[in-house]
């Protein structure tokens, strides 16, 4: 005999585990299915957690090592306790997949650890820990996604790996090789980088980090070459194997390059395998997407798609929204999501931060809009703080000033990207955010002074 609840969500990411949340604050009976033991999903597990806690610590070590004399801070001989990093990297993990676990319980939340598959419409079996048939009016879909693969590379999850094998690498590598220069490799890049490795960056296209701002890319890119990174553009990779205990890789029009660890970092595909969807009529796109309504509905009523496993970014904090939306339709008939005030960030140093269109996507849409450009040079907390590096760029449109963008590389970026995507949903103009005092001295007064910037006011540029 079947377990019957009003609501069940597939896979406890920041996604599946926020939707499972509301959905209970709503008064719905709510279960949850996630085959790992641990609750979080890949974000919490083995991505955004461990890896930003990896990068503060070795900026830290980078810090203690270089920069903290510029400050008239002198400091003994540094030296890297990599097994302490790791386990501040774990026990980072842990506390927060815990806090997941206690806000079910909090909740009234059921849990089922094991592997959801469809039998039917409104019907999942089990299989796993918890052997069980479940049955639901509601059914999300929040399973995330993997890692995508490339062909002619067998990865043996050590030598090598993807982005969870370089989360936990025992040694520093003298030679990492990265096949990817986009968010997840030059992050964990930099993490190796600080440690010591040397840091090779293997890239297909012709610049770094696609998708973001044109002048960011090309900015990053000088900076991260300065600190040391190596890249190889325009670089078609062919194949990698392990000989010798070390790693040759192969790609056309370059000789085979040796290294220690690889790093495949070529994006993620949609985690949709074995959810048996052809039961329920569903299909999936060539990355193993499920195509939604707007109110994230699929083909087959009372079955939902939320996150990584539908088209669009894959941002834990996309995931989450969509999740509440979805929650919030469900039970009230309302739930929506602004796709134009969805913030990204990379966490490189410097950072960098976007929100909105950039100027080539408001080109190729025939919209005419204006610029405001700040350097952080110009900044009094960023000259006390001895971090100069970047700019704030806000893109306003030129008929009716509304923000339509903005792009950030520089210290903070993560933090002061937050006020303008407010700012966006609101449906503030670039004048909005000039008017509005900032403190001083803080980094946001650069936010402010590209805001000016945008009607040729700036003032301390």
């Amino acid at each position: 005999m079947s377990k019957q609840h009003d609501l069940i969500v597939i896979g406890a990411g920041p996604g599946g585990y926020v939707a499972a949340i509301r959905a209970a604050q709503l008064g719905l009976d709510v279960a949850c299915i996630e085959r790992e033991p641990a609750l979080g999903g890949t974000c919490l597990r083995v991505g955004c957690i461990p890896s930003k806690a990896l990068l503060e610590s070795s900026h830290h070590f980078e810090e203690a090592k270089d920069g903290l004399k510029r400050h008239g801070v002198k400091v003994g001989s540094v030296e890297l306790d990599l097994p302490a990093m790791l386990k501040h990297k774990d026990s980072t993990v842990s506390a927060l997949t815990k806090g997941v676990a206690g806000l079910f319980t909090k909740n009234k939340i059921t849990r089922y650890e094991g592997t959801a598959s469809f039998t039917g419409p409104g019907a999942l079996k089990v299989e796993g820990k918890d052997n069980v048939e479940l049955t639901a009016k509601h059914i999300i879909i929040a399973t995330g996604s993997k890692v995508a693969q490339l062909r002619g590379i067998e990865m043996d999850g050590d030598s090598i790996g993807d982005s969870t094998t370089a989360l936990s690498y025992a040694q520093v590598p003298e030679h990492l090789v990265i096949i990817g220069a986009g968010v997840i490799g030059l992050e964990l890049g930099s993490v190796w980088l600080r440690l010591g490795a040397k840091v090779t960056v293997l890239e297909y296209l012709d610049h770094i980090l696609p998708g973001l701002d044109d002048e960011i890319s090309k900015d990053a890119l000088k900076i991260f070459k300065k600190q040391g990174f190596e890249f190889r553009l325009n670089t078609k990779v062919t194949g990698a194997k392990v000989k010798k205990k070390k790693v040759v890789v192969s790609a056309d029009g370059m000789d085979d390059m040796e290294c220690d660890r690889l790093l495949v970092a070529v994006g993620r595909w949609a985690n949709t395998d074995g959810l048996a969807l052809d039961k329920i009529g569903l299909q999936t796109n060539k990355r193993g997407q499920i195509e939604v309504n707007e109110h994230f509905e699929t083909a087959m009523p009372g079955v939902y798609a939320i996150g990584d496993v539908i088209p669009g970014l894959m941002l834990a904090h996309k995931a989450e929204d969509e999740g509440v939306a979805c929650v919030e339709h469900i039970v009230t008939g309302v739930g929506h999501v602004n796709y134009n005030a969805i913030p990204g960030i990379v966490y490189t140093n410097p950072e960098i931060a976007g929100v909105g269109k950039t100027e080539k996507e408001l080109k190729d849409a025939g919209v005419e809009y204006n610029v405001g450009k700040f350097n952080f040079m110009a900044n009094g907390r960023a000259r006390a703080m001895g971090d100069t590096t970047g700019w704030v760029k806000i893109l306003a449109d030129k008929q009716t000033d509304r923000v339509l963008g903005a792009h950030i590389i520089g210290p903070r970026a993560g933090e002061l990207i937050a006020e303008i995507a407010v700012a966006m949903e609101f449906g503030a103009s670039a004048e909005d955010i000039a008017r509005s005092c900032h403190a001083h001295p803080t980094l946001a007064e650069c936010v402010k002074e590209a805001a000016l910037g945008v009607a040729g006011r700036t003032i301390h540029m």
